[in-house]
């Protein structure tokens, strides 16, 4: 069994030391430079790993007013022709599955094997249940699926292959292609084989060595996990923090040592499948509530606080909200001045899973109450990852020193799993440093504003474009609407075509109506690096038909679908107004 000892305090002396070790061991690697061959080979790597900005114009720096509720989203629909559409490809789709099916298990067919007996097995599956996979997300799995290899930083390395059976199988063609990357959650840009990060995790490896790696043995946790936990604890403005070696992993186990059965959990309607997966392990009653509707969350409180625990009536123990910061699929922020005018009211607790948030949104970074300028002392758990916008992997949570410690000692997580490996420990310190100003005074801060910058632009040009896109202006994930199946497949293998590596989202994943495009930014991208998609964008937009806005302008009422030279020419200097006028 692993065991964790009582986390002690790290004094910023100990934090100083090893920053110091890897810095002097960066500067002895410059030194050691074979050649100037080898300076241009490492220039390039950084060029295609980080782009180099051109400009301080584009730069934006996140505000919005103290405490400002957000404002219910004004929802772009598009015309009931689109929907009915859609729904008849789907039906269409359906209805010749079946019927493939039907054929298929008539005449033996080797592709419907397992769906009958086989050799006195009974089959391996039913046709019904695996339908969807077999008929309709069959059909754009290498959209799904397509191998990468390298840094998933401003270029990314596709692995071609192709397929001769309609995508059952796939062939490699040994061919590499670099494509402009807006596929990854590597918001911030950390992902990177050369840098402060990658000298950290090099050095932490020649201090730990590789065969104690991360493992906690029993008598204790080493210090690159203290020191850890106390960065991440300072960065986020808590008491105390506890990592984990998965993110998703955080969410499945945590929640079993904050609630039971006797406890009340109210989740947003949108939250991650980790977040439904760990309170379902605590047992714990759940209510849902409609997505960041502060109403329909009161009502909920106030029927439930009445009821009370089912049967007993009893009061609840308990009563704990979770939201997250950023929504993955909307592109949406939670309305944290709300939830926090209803806790100051209704007494509960507040969990926010700032995944995405943390690292990405607010002035300094620090998540979404950076963002609405709110203190972290009004929530009372915040959970985060450490993939995306910090360049590692695991996941943390953070809280006051005796929630922390109960963690310790209940959590599953803690008792049961190995910790996170020195090197990975070493990116988080870094890149975290590096957002504070501690490594690289101002490099941090260019990185937080190109992402803020690269956010708006691509959101507002594809507003002008006559697409589709939810969510609000600040999010680093842009969700451009497809709707119609057949877009999915057509959209992503025509910008692969153009270099570009996209993500595409169906159901169930989505509504069924609700196919996307999630374009995810970074800082390592450039202004320049966007004009090239947006052109892309627009060229597929209008040949696969997806311009497909209703909004009307705010200004003149009537809806308005620019040219991409005219979209370029005014974009750089309105990305610094207030984009609710466009």
């Amino acid at each position: 069994m692993v065991v964790r000892v009582k986390n002690t305090p790290v004094t910023s002396e100990k934090s100083s030391t090893l920053v110091n070790n890897i810095n002097e061991h960066r500067d002895a690697k410059l030194k050691h430079t074979p050649s100037s061959k080898h300076n241009q080979a490492t220039y390039d790597l950084k060029e295609k790993e980080f782009g180099k900005l051109t400009s301080d114009k584009y730069k934006y720096l996140q505000h919005v007013d103290p405490g400002k509720e957000v404002p219910p989203p004004v929802e772009d629909l598009p015309s009931q022709y689109v929907f009915i559409t859609t729904y008849l490809n789907y039906l269409v789709l359906i209805i010749i599955g079946h019927i493939r099916d039907f054929f298929a298990k008539k005449l033996n067919i080797p592709e419907a094997r397992y769906l009958l007996e086989h050799d006195g097995y009974a089959p391996l599956t039913s046709d019904f249940d695996s339908f969807y996979t077999r008929r309709l997300k069959h059909r754009l799995d290498d959209c799904f699926k397509r191998p990468t290899t390298g840094v998933p930083g401003r270029f990314i390395t596709v692995n071609e292959r192709i397929s001769k059976d309609f995508y059952y199988t796939y062939e490699n063609t040994g061919r590499q292609v670099d494509c402009l990357n807006l596929s990854s959650y590597n918001y911030l840009g950390f992902a990177q084989s050369v840098g402060q990060c990658t000298d950290a995790a090099e050095e932490a490896i020649n201090h730990y060595g590789v065969v104690a790696g991360g493992t906690r043995v029993a008598g204790g946790t080493n210090d690159s996990h203290i020191v850890s936990e106390k960065v991440v604890a300072d960065f986020v403005g808590k008491d105390d923090a506890v990592i984990y070696s998965q993110g998703y992993g955080t969410n499945a186990v945590i929640f079993s040592s904050l609630v039971d059965k006797h406890c009340l959990v109210i989740s947003d309607e949108l939250n991650h499948a980790s977040i439904r997966f760990g309170v379902r392990m605590s047992g714990a009653v759940i209510k849902i509530f409609k997505h960041n509707d502060m109403k329909n969350l009161e009502k909920v409180l106030r029927e439930q606080i009445a009821q009370g625990q089912p049967r007993t009536h009893r009061p609840w123990k308990k009563i704990l909200i979770i939201v997250e910061g950023l929504y993955s699929m909307e592109g949406t922020i939670c309305n944290l001045p709300g939830l926090i005018r209803l806790r100051d009211k209704y007494k509960f607790y507040l969990f926010v899973d700032e995944a995405h948030s943390v690292g990405a949104m607010g002035p300094d970074g620090r998540g979404v109450c950076n963002y609405f300028s709110i203190p972290t002392s009004k929530v009372d758990i915040l959970m985060g990852t450490l993939t995306k916008s910090f360049g590692a992997t695991g996941g943390y949570v953070a809280a006051d020193r005796h929630i922390i410690e109960r963690i310790k000692v209940n959590g599953l997580g803690s008792v049961y799993s190995e910790g996170s490996a020195p090197p990975v420990l070493a990116q988080i310190n870094s890149s975290l440093q590096t957002i504070t100003g501690e490594v690289r005074p101002g490099e941090g801060e260019e990185r937080l504003q190109r992402l803020a910058f690269n956010s708006r632009y691509l959101r507002l040009g594809l507003k002008r474009l006559g697409f589709i896109v939810s969510g609000i202006d600040d999010s680093p994930i842009v969700p451009m609407m497809l709707y119609n199946p057949a877009k999915m497949p057509a959209f992503s293998r025509m910008l692969i075509k153009k270099n570009i590596a996209v993500v595409v989202v169906g159901y169930p994943a989505t509504p069924l109506t609700s196919s996307r495009v999630r374009f995810c930014l970074s800082s390592s991208l450039t202004k320049e690096d966007l004009d090239v998609l947006l052109r892309a964008v627009d060229e597929i937009g209008t040949a696969v038909g997806i311009k497909i806005s209703c909004e009307p302008s705010p200004i003149d009422g009537k809806v308005r679908r620019m040219k991409i030279d005219d979209v370029l020419a005014t974009l750089v200097e309105d990305v610094q107004k207030d984009l609710s006028k466009f």
